[in-house]
């Protein structure tokens, strides 16, 4: 699972996440690609997830590049303990997510297949998406 090396602070406050996503939103790598559109935090476990999912049925056939990160600490108190007594310990990392970011980008077989893989990715995740495709003049 993905994860940071290091992080600066070992653990992060909740914040907002307002806004549509500035950067990430064009498909950059592969010719088809996997859009949010709604914000959320999409743990590690997810991602991987969602990654196996691709390449298990894709097999060989293709490239898949993850455009998402994990770099922000999740954490958890333990069930049925009082309030207070500080912040609970680091469970996993997550990538917070805006909508309109590209999340995973595919190239290297048809349409119909990509979408299939892409579906298969979709339905591990826990936010709204869309498939994209990068319009080629062939």
């Amino acid at each position: 699972m993905l994860q940071p090396a290091r992080t600066k602070y070992r653990k992060v406050q909740k914040g907002r996440v307002r806004g549509m996503a500035k950067r990430g939103v064009f498909l950059s790598f592969g010719e088809f690609g996997l859009q949010s559109l709604e914000r959320g935090v999409i743990t590690s476990r997810q991602i991987e997830a969602s990654r196996l999912a691709m390449a298990r049925f894709i097999k060989k056939g293709g490239k898949v590049w993850i455009r998402i990160f994990p770099d922000r600490p999740i954490t958890k108190k333990p069930a049925e303990t009082r309030m207070g007594k500080g912040k609970g310990p680091v469970e996993g990392y997550g990538a917070v997510i805006k909508p309109g970011r590209v999340l995973f980008e595919l190239e290297g077989m048809d349409i119909v297949m990509a979408k299939q893989a892409l579906r298969l990715a979709a339905d591990k995740l826990p936010v709204k998406t869309q498939f994209l495709t990068r319009e080629r003049f062939r």
